[in-house]
């Protein structure tokens, strides 16, 4: 499976940004997405998932302004990320996971995208 990140760039505090993950492969639908990002000079954070059911799930610090979704017909994932905070300024990677039930740290993630940088100005 190959994951292809991307829609990131530069945006003010308080807009929007959608992401795009695309993925490679027959079995898509099977796949557990995640969500992760990595600030400088920080550890990889889980910011959520998308189960296959459509069924997601948060961490409390974007809970309220990110949505994830997934058209598995387009083998494609997406984060919409809204009100938008300086400290959500990352690279954001999407992941895929199998054979799990609700993985939220990076060792559990099967497949991983290159990334794509999200900058939020102040």
């Amino acid at each position: 499976v190959q994951l292809q990140a991307s829609g990131g760039g530069l945006v003010q505090a308080g807009g929007s940004l959608t992401l795009s993950c695309a993925a490679s492969g027959r079995a898509f639908s099977m796949y557990v997405m995640g969500w992760f990002r990595q600030a400088p000079g920080k550890e990889r954070e889980f910011v959520g998932r998308v189960m296959w059911s459509g069924g997601t799930y948060y961490v409390d610090s974007v809970k309220g302004r990110f949505t994830m979704s997934r058209d598995n017909a387009k083998n494609t994932v997406y984060l919409q990320m809204n009100s938008l905070k300086p400290e959500d300024t990352a690279v954001y990677y999407c992941a895929a996971a199998t054979g799990r039930y609700f993985p939220q740290y990076p060792h559990e993630y099967d497949y991983w995208g290159q990334g794509t940088e999200v900058t939020v100005s102040s």
